[in-house]
């Protein structure tokens, strides 16, 4: 699929709602090759300890760069959360300076201050990015005067990886956390939905969210950013094939990955089984070392290098 000294786009996500990240980019940037890797045996993150979340995640960038990728997406909000600064300031030198690992909360986040209105936002997200407080850090940075307000959906996931987000019996769940995230801050006025997997679930999401509130899903703007990113480093650009093809890989089996994969993406997904060995040791509680100052995304225009 790639030429030497050329790699394909690597997107990872520890399930299935990375895919619409993907699907996204793929709109927006199609000439690209890509390789999408679901550390599905190992889902959801969103419960896992920092520590815990930034193995798998770092097992994984590895294991995309074993394969030629020179940059890599983390389409996942518990690991842009909970891996991603980690990766980019302690590992990547050691690993290879020259690759890149950027996350998907910067991209969204820099958009939010042109959406909101009353300078109140909500975030329905899992446990872990709502724990974390990385969107509030974020928003904080760039947007001082707009206040943050997170609700933690600890049943979406489940119900989508399953494919009940149509069903009557998802309705509950959707209702009773946005009324909660509300009840909290009645004058909240945009929603960001804080896990990839939420999109697929948004018409149900829009049924229970009052009409004058703005829902933002985080593709398009992953997308955009990714494409403006390129343009400004031209050297990755340049390391990148473009053949417009796309390989799936996923820790599951893919029998049972590619039927889902398949909704995900809106169209037919063949995916090849793959092991993530636990190839590399991080210190216990480094990450706790750095709970205060995490990078969730794609890096500031200002800074060339893709690190803060």
């Amino acid at each position: 699929m790639t030429c030497p000294g050329k790699g394909a786009i690597g997107v990872f996500d520890s399930g299935y709602g990375g895919l619409t990240i993907l699907r996204r980019i793929r709109q927006v940037l199609p000439k690209y090759d890509y390789i999408f890797l679901g550390d599905n045996a190992r889902a959801p993150y969103g419960t896992r300890s920092f520590d815990i979340v930034y193995r798998f995640t770092l097992e994984a960038v590895n294991t995309l760069f074993e394969k030629g990728c020179r940059l890599v997406i983390l389409a996942c909000n518990t690991a842009s959360a909970k891996a991603l600064r980690t990766i980019q300031q302690n590992d990547l030198p050691k690993m290879d300076s020259r690759r890149r690992v950027l996350g998907v909360i910067r991209p969204t986040v820099e958009a939010i201050g042109s959406i909101t209105r009353k300078r109140h936002v909500g975030v329905l997200a899992t446990a872990g990015t709502i724990h974390s407080e990385s969107y509030n850090m974020e928003i904080s940075k760039l947007y001082p005067d707009i206040k943050v307000t997170g609700q933690e959906c600890p049943m979406w996931v489940p119900i989508i990886e399953n494919r009940e987000y149509a069903s009557p019996g998802a309705d509950y769940f959707v209702r009773e956390y946005i009324d909660k995230l509300l009840g909290k801050d009645p004058e909240i006025d945009t929603i960001i939905l804080g896990c990839t997997h939420y999109p697929l679930m948004i018409d149900k999401i829009r049924q229970y969210t009052p009409a004058n509130i703005q829902l933002v899903p985080q593709g398009e703007f992953v997308a955009k950013s990714l494409a403006d990113y390129l343009v400004r480093h031209p050297e990755m650009d340049a390391q990148c094939s473009k053949n417009g093809q796309c390989e799936y890989f996923t820790t599951e089996d893919p029998r049972q990955f590619s039927p889902s994969a398949s909704v995900f993406m809106c169209d037919n997904v063949e995916a090849q089984q793959i092991s993530l060995p636990p190839k590399f040791h991080p210190r216990i509680g480094f990450l706790n070392d750095l709970r205060g100052i995490f990078f969730c995304g794609f890096p500031p225009r200002k800074n060339t290098h893709g690190l803060l």
